[in-house]
């Protein structure tokens, strides 16, 4: 089975870590952006990252891989089956992705790839506004919603703490302060991205940059 699409982007890290939770092997192909490979295009026809292909069968969006992933090796068992929980599982993948990936990556893009990979100027005004006043709110929500357990669903790790965490590795590489006054989420944050399938990514992605920087 084979992702392709850079790991720092949190979608595909997403699906990284899932796998290596669940134990599956997967080869990693890390594709810049535009890239016209064939094989990423069929899997991806409009060049959204990461696709995906096992065999003859091919698809892209990390939601939906997961979904396949879940589906063909069911344990360890990620994605709840009793129907609230699963519920809430689904809901936190989806605030981890169109809400929390969408705010970081309006910094990430504009202060990161933009100037050092593009070769252009990032939108500072887009970046400020989105660490200044659409982050915050989102960090006092997953404070709030914690559980005391440390896992958002089930009293036990699932998707919905892989989703959530997957965005705080690009805001650790900015070096946004997310943990002021976020003693929960410190922790949580903290003990996810040391977690074997995270913690292998984090300090390969940070190398990479301190390269790109110097």
């Amino acid at each position: 089975m084979i992702v392709y699409g850079s790991s720092m982007s949190p979608f595909v890290r997403k699906v990284l870590a899932f796998a290596s939770e669940k134990d599956i092997s997967l080869d990693h192909k890390p594709l810049g952006l535009g890239s016209d490979d064939p094989d990423f295009l069929e899997a991806s026809p409009f060049r959204k990252i990461p696709g995906f292909r096992d065999g003859d069968f091919a698809i892209s969006d990390s939601s939906a891989i997961i979904a396949y992933l879940e589906a063909l090796q069911p344990e360890p068992n990620l994605i709840p089956v009793e129907p609230k929980a699963r519920a809430r599982t689904i809901w936190y993948d989806e605030f981890a992705d169109t809400i929390l990936a969408a705010c970081g990556g309006k910094m990430f893009f504009n202060r990161v790839v933009a100037p050092r990979f593009l070769g252009r100027e990032g939108d500072s005004v887009t970046a400020d506004k989105a660490e200044c006043d659409e982050l915050p709110p989102l960090l006092d929500y997953i404070e709030r919603v914690l559980p005391e357990s440390g896992w958002l669903v089930d009293d036990r790790l699932t998707l919905a703490d892989i989703s959530v965490a997957s965005p705080f590795v690009n805001l650790g590489h900015l070096d946004i302060d997310y943990e002021a006054g976020r003693p929960k989420l410190a922790a949580y944050i903290g003990r996810m991205l040391a977690r074997e399938s995270f913690r292998p990514w984090v300090e390969r992605e940070s190398a990479f940059l301190r390269r790109s920087a110097a």
